[in-house]
């Protein structure tokens, strides 16, 4: 079956940083859009970032700065680099890769529909 594993979640106090990992299970993430969302205790999931294909990316308003996306597609695995965490930032963060693939096409924006989820890896920041 077709599926992602985070990791790299853990607790660590504001300020500081994590470094959360992808790794596609079955298949490759060549040519896919790979998204982070986060769901936080009693709020809805929310996106954090998004990698097209081409490599452009894009940020929610509240990590823009601190959070970065990046591929290696020659280790098949997506990061996802948090710095300067703050308490607000503790959540259930899920990695999503698209179901579909292209090379120039623009998935991101409609990647929670049609994409592959993992389990989620939790951050805490502590005050």
């Amino acid at each position: 079956q077709l599926h992602v594993v985070e990791s790299g979640g853990g607790m660590v106090q504001s300020g500081g940083s994590l470094t959360l990992s992808c790794v596609p299970s079955g298949f490759t993430l060549d040519h896919r859009a790979i998204g982070w969302y986060r769901q936080a205790p009693g709020k809805e999931r929310e996106g954090v970032t998004c990698i097209e294909s081409s490599g452009d990316t894009t940020y929610s308003a509240s990590v823009k700065g601190r959070f970065a996306i990046s591929r290696d597609n020659a280790q098949n695995t997506v990061y996802l680099q948090m710095n300067s965490l703050k308490p607000e930032d503790t959540a259930v963060y899920y990695c999503a890769v698209s179901r579909r693939v292209t090379v120039y096409g623009v998935i991101c924006p409609g990647l929670r529909e049609s994409a592959y989820w993992g389990q989620g890896t939790p951050v805490t920041v502590s005050s």
